[in-house]
C-alpha cells in the first residue's frame, strides 16, 4: 500500500494496526477524539488466539509480562458450588498462555510500541469524502485530513460505520453490567478465574496480575439505568449473599473504580469496507462480551488487515482480502455471545436448572473442542 493510513481511534484495535503497519512498512497516522489517554477502563482477557496473532508482531511477551496467565477457570451457583472446572488445555496446545491484564495496561504496551507521535488527541472523526485518489476525513471543528485509507476503529457508536452503513441503532442485550478492580483478597488463587450464575445475575471474577483483580457484575435490567454515587449498596442487595470472595471484592473496591454499562452489541453485517475505507473491531462486529473475544477479535482484524495490505497490489484487492479472511470468524463470535448471553441471563427457574444440568454434563472434550476453535488464530 503507498501513501499514509488514518486510523480513527487509539484503542486496542486501532493502536495493535497502527503498529502492525509500521511493521509492514506502512505509514499510519491515529486521531483520537478523547484529549488525553488517562489510565481508564478494567480487565481484559487477551486469549490464545490473540496472543497468537500479537507475536506475530513482536508484542506477546511484553503483554504477557503486564498481565497474569489464567490456567484455569470455574463456573459456580451462588452457594459456590462448582458447576464445572474448566483447564485449558486448549491454549497448552495451541502454544500461547490466555493472559488477563489491566485495560491500562495493555494500552501502555500498544502506546509504547507505536510510540506517542503517531497518536493526535482532542481529534474527532465526523465522516468522510471517498474518491478515486484517496478519503478526505473531516474532524469535529472543520479539520480535513487527505489519505490513502481510512479505518474506522472508533467503536460501537463509529461516525465512520454511520457513513459506510447508515445509522441503525445498536441492540441492547437485555442486560447491565458493573466492573472494577481491586487489591487481590487473602488466600486468593491468582491464577484461577470464575463465573457464577444465578436467575438473571452473574458475577465473573478475573486476576490481572499486579496483585489485582478484575471482577464484573451482570443483571437483567431496562436501558439506561443509573446509580447512586455509590453504587456498592445496590451490589451488595444483588450479591452480597453470594459465595466468597464476591462480597468482598465489591467491598474493596472504591465506588468511584466501578463503572456501569449497558451491555449493546450489533447484528452482524456483510460488508465492512468501500474502496479506500473499512472498519476494525466495534466498529464492524460489536459483540457482547460473553466470549471474552471483543478485543481479541479487533486484535484479529489488525493483524490480519495489515497483512493483507502489505501482500495485495491495490487496495480494493486487499480490503476484500480483509473481509474474505475476518467476516465469517468475527460475525459468528457476534452470533455466539449473543446467544450464550441469553442463556446465562435466563431468570426461569426451569430454565436455569436446565442450564446448570448442562455445564454440569458436557463432557470436557465437547469443552475443549469449542475452546481450541475460539483459541486459534486462523492463517
Amino acid at each position: 500500500m503507498k501513501g499514509t493510513a488514518l486510523i480513527a481511534g487509539a484503542g486496542i484495535g486501532g493502536l495493535t494496526l497502527a503498529h502492525a503497519l509500521a511493521r509492514a512498512g506502512v505509514e499510519a497516522l491515529v486521531v483520537e477524539r478523547a484529549p488525553s489517554l488517562d489510565a481508564v477502563g478494567a480487565g481484559i482477557t487477551v486469549q490464545s488466539n490473540a496472543m497468537t496473532a500479537l507475536r506475530r508482531i513482536g508484542l506477546a511477551d511484553g503483554v504477557a509480562a503486564e498481565g497474569q496467565e489464567i490456567v484455569e477457570g470455574a463456573f459456580r451457583i451462588p452457594s459456590g458450588r462448582v458447576l464445572r472446572n474448566a483447564g485449558f488445555d486448549a491454549a497448552r496446545e495451541i502454544g500461547e498462555p490466555i493472559i488477563a491484564i489491566h485495560r491500562a495496561r495493555l494500552h501502555r504496551v500498544l502506546l509504547s510500541a507505536v510510540g506517542e507521535d503517531k497518536v493526535r488527541l482532542g481529534r474527532k472523526v465526523t465522516g468522510y469524502r471517498e474518491d478515486a485518489e484517496g478519503v478526505t476525513a473531516t474532524l469535529e471543528g472543520g479539520e480535513e485530513i487527505r489519505c490513502a485509507l481510512l479505518v474506522g476503529a472508533d467503536g460501537l457508536h463509529s461516525a465512520i460505520r454511520k457513513t459506510l452503513l447508515g445509522d441503525e441503532e445498536p441492540r441492547y442485550s437485555g442486560y447491565t453490567s458493573w466492573r472494577g478492580v481491586c487489591p487481590e483478597p487473602s488466600g486468593f488463587d491468582a491464577h484461577m478465574a470464575g463465573e457464577t450464575a444465578g436467575r438473571g445475575e452473574r458475577f465473573g471474577v478475573v486476576p490481572i496480575g499486579h496483585g489485582e483483580v478484575y471482577w464484573f457484575a451482570v443483571a437483567n435490567a431496562p436501558p439506561g439505568g443509573h446509580d447512586a454515587p455509590d453504587p456498592r449498596p445496590r451490589l451488595r442487595a444483588r450479591f452480597g449473599r453470594w459465595h466468597a470472595p464476591i462480597p468482598a471484592l465489591i467491598d474493596a473496591t472504591p465506588p468511584d473504580a466501578i463503572v456501569r454499562t449497558d451491555i449493546r452489541d450489533r447484528p452482524p453485517v456483510s460488508r465492512w469496507s468501500s474502496r479506500r475505507v473499512t472498519l476494525l473491531g466495534d466498529a464492524a462486529h460489536p459483540m457482547t462480551p460473553n466470549l471474552g473475544q471483543g478485543g481479541c477479535q479487533a486484535i484479529e482484524d489488525a493483524v490480519v488487515l495489515a497483512e493483507c495490505l502489505s501482500r495485495n497490489e491495490g487496495l480494493p484487492a486487499a480490503l476484500a482480502a480483509y473481509e474474505a479472511r475476518r467476516m465469517a470468524r468475527a460475525n459468528g463470535m457476534v452470533t455466539r455471545a449473543f446467544e450464550l448471553g441469553r442463556m446465562m441471563q435466563w431468570q426461569n427457574p426451569l430454565l436455569c436448572v436446565v442450564r446448570d444440568v448442562g455445564l454440569r454434563m458436557t463432557p470436557i472434550s465437547t469443552m475443549q473442542r469449542t475452546l481450541r476453535e475460539l483459541l486459534t488464530f486462523p492463517e
